[in-house]
């Protein structure tokens, strides 16, 4: 038996934890064709080929938002063929429903009613979790819903994302504290393209004191017993410096005109003082930061700052008691979050995330980061998923790549087939079971 042959079968048979998702409790499956046919990633395929959509679904689509978006973009099917986001829809279509055929005009609603007789429960999900070997996921806090999957669930916080910039906005990380400071337990946070509606906020921030006593209510509604992460993000449009109450009561003044000069002086600032606030509480929370994927008028692209990686080194260096973990999406800065981990005992790294999630970077950032990073600094495993084929379709494909770069390594005398097969156990479990808290 080959070196390849003998791990798929081993690697096949590790349970996987998927660290990273936004699974709802109310409908853990697809609900129609919509719910993987028209998955944000795969959005963004066809608004590329010229469909008129490019936004993505309600969170709740009813019937006929789902058919006019479903009619609407089978037209561009035909022109995503190649993409490895429709090698994933295929998979799931084929693999999870029997379906095996190309999907057009004539035959997409017996397709659609297909998926919906099926039914999104969580009997059906873990089924799907079963075929995948997925033995626990973890969502949003506020997508557990009534914690009737408490078994195979965990949760992070996603409520107030201090540095992340806004399209043509500059005070978010204000905006953010005050979404914050408005609710005494947690809600789903701020949409990434905010409109003035969701900002109607009782509370203004209009002083340094008004940014300590918000950010006090903040931290102390964090369930820390529920949630495993604080998960949040971390743009790099946000120049990162030291900034004293001095600077920042000149900078709220000028809020009504505030530049990015401002903007880098609020979330600067703020994050400072989440941290510490933070750190004083001693839970051991991972604090989890995606990268390097940044507003554009409906999703985002890959962008990346040279100075950024180091003005956040001198952040986590200073806090050497918080656990950062970081999913940075561009390629050309996996090397450079690389040396960090090396050289940073309290940060690690995190899978493949959005635009780093295609067959041609998967095995790059894996083989750096082998190279380079400590087993259990490095999280192999998530999908970022919003409905359970999801999961299935994307932990197939790590699956996949992880077993073919391991055997390369095999195959060139680097280590043994057992020490491969620990090593898969890890990035596919074990390291963010260890990170997080989580008994598998």
């Amino acid at each position: 038996m080959t070196n390849l042959a003998y791990l798929q079968e081993e690697i096949a048979g590790i349970p996987a934890f998927d660290a990273h998702t936004h699974l709802d409790i109310a409908h853990l499956c697809a609900r129609g064709l919509h719910d993987i046919l028209l998955y944000h990633m795969v959005i963004s395929d066809l608004y590329s080929a010229g469909c008129p959509d490019g936004a993505r679904l309600s969170e709740e689509p009813d019937e006929n938002e789902a058919l006019t978006r479903l009619e609407r973009a089978i037209p561009y099917v035909k022109h995503i063929q190649n993409t490895s986001c429709f090698w994933m829809t295929r998979m799931i279509l084929k693999d999870i429903y029997g379906w095996d055929e190309p999907i057009t005009q004539a035959n997409w609603m017996s397709l659609h009613e297909l998926i919906k007789k099926q039914g999104a429960t969580t009997t059906r999900a873990r089924d799907i979790m079963k075929k995948a070997n997925i033995v626990k996921s973890n969502t949003e806090l506020w997508r557990g819903r009534d914690g009737s999957c408490d078994d195979f669930m965990t949760y992070s916080l996603e409520w107030c994302f201090f540095t992340r910039a806004q399209w043509g906005r500059f005070d978010s990380a204000l905006l953010e504290l005050e979404h914050g400071w408005k609710h005494d337990s947690p809600v789903p946070p701020l949409p990434v393209t905010t409109s003035d509606k969701d900002l109607q906020f009782a509370k203004k921030i209009g002083s340094v004191a008004d940014v300590k006593a918000a950010m006090a209510h903040y931290i102390s509604k964090i369930p820390y017993d529920k949630i495993i992460t604080i998960a949040s993000h971390f743009s790099t449009d946000v120049h990162l410096r030291p900034v004293n109450d001095e600077l920042m009561e000149k900078a709220i003044r000028n809020r009504a005109n505030a530049t990015s000069e401002e903007q880098d002086i609020y979330a600067s600032y703020v994050f400072e003082e989440f941290l510490k606030r933070f750190e004083e509480r001693g839970i051991p929370l991972v604090l989890q930061f995606s990268m390097a994927a940044e507003p554009l008028p409906f999703e985002t692209g890959s962008k990346m700052r040279s100075d950024t990686p180091f003005e956040l080194a001198g952040v986590i260096a200073a806090h050497p008691n918080i656990s950062f973990n970081f999913h940075v999406s561009n390629m050309a800065y996996n090397q450079v979050f690389c040396t960090m981990a090396r050289e940073l005992p309290n940060l690690s790294l995190n899978g493949y995330w959005w635009h780093n999630f295609f067959p041609s970077f998967i095995p790059r950032v894996l083989s750096e980061r082998l190279d380079m990073v400590a087993l259990n600094k490095q999280v192999g495993f998530f999908t970022d998923a919003y409905c359970m084929e999801w999961s299935y379709a994307k932990s197939m494909v790590i699956r996949r790549f992880t077993t073919e770069e391991l055997a390369k390594r095999v195959d060139a005398g680097q280590f043994d087939r057992q020490t491969a097969t620990y090593i898969a156990s890890q990035l596919l479990g074990g390291t963010a079971a260890a990170l997080f808290g989580v008994a598998l």
